[in-house]
């Protein structure tokens, strides 16, 4: 499999193996909701997309910093700390309650006290932690196929991102709901959300959503589409979205959720799939960005190259 590569994904086939990667990540995740000071968004629990898994961003334990890296190449959790420390725990398909136990210890070797028990947030029923004793899948070459697709997302996410001045997020993972996610603002204020997200607090949901946003990301499946996918949608959503017209093939307005959808699949299957997807992203934001009224031209640049910024003096002077 080569760097860049679009591998087949099977929901159906893999979905033990999903529930389980999620399970695990809810799991780690509670450790910057504890030792990381928030951030706008909830930026700050997110995990980006690095060459050997999932990494989040580095937390305070006393006088040293520690990071965590959940390894899909090797199946392990690995843990360093800024005085050296480096330690591992592996992933092998233990129950939920055990895997906290084998985080808990691998955090106490590193002298690292803060407390990770909890519950899952955005799945229902969410079962403590330490009571979770269902069995658990794990299959390493599923969990490698899960990753290089998030890394080819999180490629296009990023060249997406860079045709952008205004506020917009890194492509980040966030462990809630399993989905990659790159989101732009218009930098207006969003009415308030009304929240409803299953366990997780309302004041969450309505910080994260304090803008205006048009958001796209990618997730393995579930949660009412059986197959990976990519979306998007706007809140708060424009009048007249769901008749945009998309020429992104295999692209369609998912009316229960509320947003656009481009299935993996079709990605995969275009003679080009990083093209695919930008147009698909490129798109869903202009017809969010059109029919949400937003002024385009302060927030928008010429698409990122390597190696050099953007020309500003040319922008300046364009018709």
């Amino acid at each position: 499999m080569t760097a860049g590569s679009w591998p087949d994904l099977d929901y159906a086939a893999d979905k033990a193996v999903i529930e389980t990667c999620h399970a695990y990540l809810q799991v780690i995740g509670k450790l910057p909701t504890r030792a990381r000071v928030w951030s706008n968004h909830g930026w700050h629990v997110a995990l980006r997309v690095v060459p050997r898994g999932f990494r989040f961003y580095p937390v305070a334990a006393g006088e040293r910093d520690a990071e965590i890296l959940f390894d899909c190449i090797a199946s392990e959790v690995a843990l360093e700390t800024t005085d050296g420390f480096r330690g591992a725990m592996p992933i092998a398909g233990q129950t939920v309650a055990q895997f906290l136990d084998d985080f808990e210890a691998l955090l106490g070797k590193a002298g690292i006290a803060t407390d990770v028990a909890g519950a899952p947030n955005e799945v229902d029923p969410a079962i403590p932690f330490a009571e979770d004793k269902r069995e658990r899948s794990w299959d390493a070459g599923a969990v490698r196929r899960f990753h290089a697709a998030f890394r080819s997302a999180d490629r296009v996410f990023e060249h997406f991102r860079s045709g952008f001045v205004g506020k917009s997020s890194p492509s980040h993972l966030f462990w809630g709901s399993l989905d990659l996610a790159v989101t732009r603002f218009s930098g207006r204020e969003a009415p308030l959300h009304p929240g409803g997200f299953p366990n997780l607090p309302d004041r969450v949901t309505r910080e994260a959503y304090s803008h205006e946003v048009a958001s796209a990301g990618f997730w393995l499946g579930g949660g009412g589409v059986d197959e990976a996918a990519f979306y998007a949608y706007g809140y708060p959503s424009p009048d007249g979205l769901s008749d945009a017209p998309l020429s992104a093939s295999g692209a369609f307005w998912h009316g229960d959720l509320g947003e656009f959808v481009l299935p993996y699949a079709a990605v995969v299957s275009a003679d080009d799939p990083d093209a695919a997807l930008l147009m698909f992203l490129e798109e869903s934001y202009a017809a969010i960005a059109d029919r949400a009224g937003w002024y385009r031209p302060a927030l928008e640049i010429p698409g990122g190259k390597y190696g050099a910024p953007y020309d500003l003096a040319a922008l300046r002077n364009r018709d």
